[in-house]
């Protein structure tokens, strides 16, 4: 049985293997991991619950979960927005939601080194990714997604295209490793990176959302002083002490998938003190079968929404493993080793960015 990620003071080994089989209990026969028993499945939370099952090594219940992404793909490849008990709620298709098969299948290949399990995922990889690019506006900017008649929305988000530069990242080492070099992609993510560092006035305002603030460090776009002055700036904003991060900044609700989402976001700027410290806070979600609620509004004294998430389970399973530094995919956040693109040169732009990583 593989090493299970803890953290001494936070959370033992025995803490993060009971949230991750509180994870398995709710997978469905299909593979599907819905958010909680009876809610939908989307595609992004359900590749995050079976990362932290990889990373607990529940890898029966993991490979199951990628089978069922891999069986459930459309011929566009792409995956509605939210399916229930097999049921398809929501046929659009979300950009980034698609593109995160390729972080979830690299992790699973840096943790298991199936190589069969690689080769067995790659067209379904390349599907996905070669669908969200089709949606890449022409400065590398990429517009969230498409509704059921195929339109695209016409606008693209920082969040999302944050997430998708480390999908793109990791589409690019599984493309090495399957011996299928893809050099449009890599001159895609070098775009994606630029407009990502320095034009944000591409994408929809959302700036009351802690997402926006942080998914450009956690998505590998901004790094280094860059990043650890993005952080600063709006750090008092978001940051509650003793509760932890919020969704959004004009309401009293801190959510645990955001506080670990920062967590990560820390740690790959090697800011692991208040990484720890900000993990260590966000156990007033915990339940005693180790499942978290969503979220908690402090003023109120109440949680909400009144869930226990799969994908709150799995950030915290995923931040324990970044910073305990245990299994071979905990650095995935960090972009260990990974591709970074074809830059954009600066006489390709006329913006003042600094394109440096």
């Amino acid at each position: 049985m593989p090493d299970v990620p803890f953290l001494d003071g936070i959370l033992s080994a025995d803490d993060v293997a009971h949230t991750a089989r509180s994870i398995a209990s709710v997978q469905e026969d299909s593979g599907a991991v819905p958010w909680f028993p009876g809610g939908h499945v989307d595609p992004w939370d359900h590749v995050e619950s079976a990362m932290a099952l990889s990373a607990t090594g529940l890898f029966a219940e993991a490979d199951a979960a990628y089978e069922w992404s891999r069986r459930t793909q459309r011929t566009d490849g792409s995956w509605p927005i939210q399916i229930r008990t097999g049921a398809i709620e929501d046929a659009g298709s979300d950009s980034n939601f698609c593109a995160y098969i390729a972080v979830g299948v690299w992790h699973h290949v840096l943790i298991t080194g199936d190589d069969g399990f690689a080769r067995r995922m790659w067209p379904c990889v390349r599907a996905a990714l070669d669908f969200v690019l089709g949606l890449q506006r022409e400065r590398g900017e990429i517009e969230w997604g498409r509704d059921v008649d195929g339109n695209s929305t016409g606008e693209a988000l920082l969040s999302g295209c944050s997430s998708i530069h480390q999908s793109l990242r990791c589409g690019l080492a599984l493309a090495e490793l399957a011996g299928s070099p893809q050099p449009d992609w890599e001159v895609a993510l070098g775009q994606l990176g630029h407009v990502v560092r320095g034009h944000p006035e591409v994408f929809a305002s959302k700036r009351r959302y802690s997402m926006d603030w942080y998914y450009p460090v956690l998505g590998g776009a901004v790094r280094g002083e860059q990043g650890l002055r993005r952080i600063t700036e709006r750090w008092n904003e978001f940051v509650v002490p003793r509760w932890g991060a919020l969704c959004v900044d004009d309401r009293p609700w801190v959510t645990g998938g955001e506080t670990c989402e920062l967590v990560l976001s820390l740690d790959a700027l090697g800011e692991r003190v208040r990484a720890r410290e900000l993990l260590a806070v966000i156990q007033h979600l915990r339940e005693q079968d180790g499942s978290y609620w969503t979220g908690y509004v402090y003023e109120d004294d109440k949680r909400w929404p009144v869930e226990r998430t799969t994908w709150t389970g799995a950030s915290v399973i995923l931040a324990a493993d970044a910073l305990s530094r245990t299994t071979p995919g905990n650095g995935i956040f960090r972009a260990e080793d990974l591709p970074s693109g074809l830059a954009v040169e600066a006489a390709a732009c006329d913006c003042a960015a600094d394109l440096r990583r």
